[in-house]
């Protein structure tokens, strides 16, 4: 099972940090390049325990659908959401936060399986996991550019 781990130092408090990773607006704001759109559950502002979303992107020319439940809530310091139907095979995605020295570090620990057995397995080292990295990657920083926005010096 493919682990991506991303670390993310932000200059701002972890409460904001931790709601901005939970909110389902502007989660679609930071995916718009997929348009990537709510159309079930949970359709706007904080997601909770125990809440789902149903999401609806195009990745890699396809329309896709997934569907995800927050399975674990320890606000502000992490939360997990599981994915309950979509592509992948499973996944569990791990927000972690921790405060430093006057910033927020968000940690990201997203494990998935791909389906198709061997086929997905290839299908991971040639280049979905490079692909969900740089879709966490680039989530992480308008996350942090929106964080530190917000902070007042």
């Amino acid at each position: 099972m493919p682990t991506i781990e991303i670390r993310t130092s932000i200059k701002s408090d972890i409460q904001t940090c931790f709601d901005l990773a939970r909110d389902i607006d502007f989660h679609q704001k930071s995916l718009e390049h997929s348009g990537e759109i709510a159309v079930a559950g949970k359709m706007t502002g904080l997601i909770e325990l125990g809440q789902w979303v149903s999401w609806e992107a195009k990745h890699f020319g396809i329309v896709q659908h997934l569907t995800s439940k927050i399975t674990e809530f320890d606000s502000p310091n992490r939360f997990v959401d599981e994915m309950v139907f979509g592509a992948f095979k499973s996944f569990r995605h791990e927000h972690r936060f921790e405060e430093h020295n006057g910033k927020t570090v968000m940690t990201d620990v997203f494990d998935f399986q791909s389906p198709f057995g061997v086929l997905g397995k290839l299908a991971n080292k040639l280049f979905l996991k490079r692909y969900m990295t740089n879709l966490l990657k680039t989530r992480n920083a308008l996350l942090k550019q929106k964080a530190e926005s917000n902070t007042k010096s």
